[in-house]
């Protein structure tokens, strides 16, 4: 071996791997860089075209990003897949929106892309559009059919968050982009009236912080515009504060002026934190702002506005707060405690927050003070004259009808009852006992005890009640059903969804055909969804098994007995009440001058029960009850009077040995026998001349 053969170390080989990732991180540098014969010597060194780098970006990516339509045309001709994803969820196309692109976009647009079509974070083409202010961009994605007012998309834990539901709207309003915002409106029809999922809408996005510099000028545009095309301006951002405490806080004279000349402003309304628009005026040591909030009235008795004033060093701002009456008010430890666990919280924190009052109520409309959002308006937590309550708030011409409606069931016991009302500004606020879930949170609850069967109960009387009133409900879902503290249930209809019933019997079937879905859904503890719920998910080990199928299927048929003839169905007796109805019918049966009539009744036909009753019983109790008390000896024939007459005997005359076989008498036969109640009933029920036997009456214990 010649000397120094080994001196220098050999280069360890590359991978294939390693040099196609190599490849693709040159190719996609030198798309961005604009370096085309670059681009065409990677290409055909063989680069791979779909490869795909950091974030998941492709060369297509890349090329669009760059805006250079030769090179998407190229790599598309070799072979670069149009519809390819980055790890967010983006395409090539919504990359083209971004960057506004008109010739890339139609070139894009003629691959098949769905117009509507959304990344990972429920992002379109058209919101990328309007989030960064491309007009022309927008313009080309309406005219080829985006729907301009489609909300985004999101998971329901970001939902109950607060994230979510935006709109292209709201994207171009938050990046101050007003033009786009004018042309959204004017010429494409935006919505003024949608709110996102943490309740916020256009104009609140308008006057919210980004991560780009927006101009005050174009936020006071923007915001102008949107007040004067009817946007709500009492709508409020993620910390409970309005569109005049956000103005003041961007120290946005005009915008604040503007919003001060209007009649539906609500001046001294606060956040989540407790701060009206003048607190924070003086916190800013903006003096003119605050001049003008005094001058419209604003309140100077509450907060700590001249203690504020004075750390800011702002003896001006004193004098003008003294001119106008200011005083300190001194705060005190609070240890209120409301009495629901479900809401303790959001109880408390509204407790102890300043909130303009409304008559005796005070009510925050805020998102995490929300209870349930219906299609009638929102209903939230309240404290009225310090009573823990619902608030649902509507229109006053809405909430004037529907206060009629709710007088009605003031002697209702299981409908929702009215408590109180106020009225303001054109709206009225309906307030309710406060309930602590509804039917589904509960049946869905492991830590909850659940008695069925008292469920069912409380919603039959409530759907009887309402029918009572002359309405069906046509809406029997669980989350229709509140149940206060001590698990009391109240039906509520906050969709509106009830009808007249004078004269229309279909009403009262749907009713009837819902109660039997929801009868299943609780039984089955809401394990399945309302709608997929039947018969087959019912516990055929249940004592109540047959009687709960029988209903179910008469509820389902539209029985003739209807609602208050089903309220007094078997399902509902208690173990001992089927024992003694059972008993009770031999005592009947025995007194008839001729029982042929009864005994072909009850005993004749294919599906008699227990054909052979007399060999599923214990022999030895068999044994014992052929014997009666003065040594005489019973014959117990197959046929099913016989087995009531054997109830009936057992129950007359006590036996120790028996009791020592048998435990319960009810629940040995009826567990022995499940079948025989419901079948007796139904036998005997349909014959006037034999109902009364089955003792028919409330059936409550």
């Amino acid at each position: 071996m010649e000397p120094g053969a080994h001196s220098q170390q050999e280069a360890p080989a590359v991978s294939s791997k390693q040099r196609a990732e190599s490849m693709a991180s040159e190719l996609n540098a030198a798309l961005r860089n604009g370096q085309r014969e670059k681009v065409l010597e990677l290409l055909e060194s063989g680069a791979d075209v779909n490869s795909k780098v950091e974030c998941g970006w492709t060369p297509l990516h890349s090329a669009v990003q760059s805006g250079d339509k030769e090179m998407v045309q190229l790599l598309l001709a070799k072979g670069a897949c149009p519809h390819a994803r980055k790890d967010n969820g983006g395409t090539a196309f919504m990359e083209a929106a971004i960057v506004g692109n008109l010739e890339i976009l139609e070139l894009l647009f003629g691959c098949g892309f769905n117009i509507n079509d959304c990344d990972n974070n429920g992002f379109t083409a058209f919101m990328e559009a309007a989030w960064y202010g491309k007009e022309e961009a927008l313009r080309f994605l309406y005219s080829k059919g985006a729907d301009v007012n489609l909300r985004r998309t999101a998971s329901e834990e970001k939902k109950k968050l607060g994230k979510g539901g935006r709109t292209a709207l709201m994207d171009a309003c938050w990046g101050g982009h007003f033009l786009v915002v004018k042309t959204l409106i004017q010429e494409m029809g935006a919505d003024l009236s949608i709110f996102d999922n943490g309740d916020r809408n256009a104009l609140i996005h308008a006057l919210r912080d980004c991560d780009r510099e927006k101009s005050e000028s174009d936020v006071f545009k923007i915001g102008r515009f949107l007040l004067d095309n009817g946007v709500d301006v009492n709508s409020k951002d993620e910390n409970g504060k309005t569109a005049l405490i956000l103005a003041v806080k961007r120290k946005n004279k005009g915008l604040v002026k503007t919003l001060l000349d209007r009649d539906d402003i609500n001046i001294d309304d606060a956040g989540e934190d407790g701060q009206t628009a003048l607190m924070v005026a003086v916190e800013k040591n903006n003096y003119d702002i605050a001049e003008m909030l005094c001058k419209k009235g604003a309140r100077t008795d509450i907060g700590e506005l001249i203690a504020v004033a004075n750390r800011n060093r702002a003896s001006e701002m004193v004098r003008l707060l003294r001119k106008y009456n200011a005083r300190f008010v001194p705060t005190s430890p609070d240890n209120w405690e409301p009495k629901s666990k479900r809401w303790k919280h959001q109880l408390q924190s509204l407790h102890s927050m300043y909130r303009p009052m409304i008559g005796k109520l005070k009510v925050f409309q805020y998102f995490r003070q929300r209870i349930q959002s219906t299609s009638q308006g929102n209903i939230y937590l309240g404290l009225y004259d310090g009573t823990e309550v619902a608030v649902w708030i509507q229109r006053s011409a809405e909430g004037g009808k529907e206060k009629i409606f709710l007088d009605q069931c003031g002697s209702c016991e299981h409908l929702l009852k009215l408590s109180q009302t106020e009225q303001e500004k054109g709206c009225m606020y309906l307030c309710f006992p406060l309930w602590e879930k509804n039917l589904e949170e509960h049946l869905q609850d492991p830590e909850d005890q659940k008695d069925y069967k008292g469920i069912l109960k409380m919603i039959f009387q409530a759907v009887r009640e309402l029918h009572s009133l002359g309405f069906a409900h046509q809406a029997l879902h669980p989350k229709n059903f509140v149940l206060d503290l001590g698990g009391k249930i109240y039906l509520a209809d906050f969709d509106n969804t009830r009808k007249l019933t004078e004269g229309k019997t279909e009403l009262i079937n749907k009713d009837l055909e819902n109660l039997g879905k929801l009868m299943l859904y609780v039984l089955t503890g809401g394990r399945k969804p309302l709608n997929e719920v039947s018969t087959e998910d019912l516990d055929a080990g249940s004592m109540d098994y047959e009687e709960a199928l029988d209903l179910s299927k008469s509820l389902a048929c539209h029985d003739e007995r209807g609602l208050e003839g089903l309220s007094k169905h078997p399902y509902f007796w208690n173990k001992q009440r089927k024992f003694n109805v059972l008993k009770n019918i031999w005592n009947k049966i025995k007194d008839l001058p001729d029982k042929t009539d009864v005994y072909h009744i009850l005993s004749d036909g294919k599906n008699v029960p227990y054909p052979d009753w007399t060999e599923q019983i214990d022999q030895e109790i068999l044994c014992i009850m052929k014997k009666n008390s003065y040594g005489k000896k019973f014959f117990y024939s197959k046929k099913i009077t016989d087995l009531l007459r054997l109830i009936r005997n057992l129950d007359e005359h006590p036996n120790e040995r028996i009791s020592e076989i048998a435990g319960d008498y009810a629940e040995y036969f009826l567990k022995l026998f499940p079948k025989l109640t419901i079948y007796i009933y139904n036998r005997l029920h349909q014959h006037p001349r034999y109902c009364h036997f089955i003792d028919i009456q409330d059936p409550s214990p």
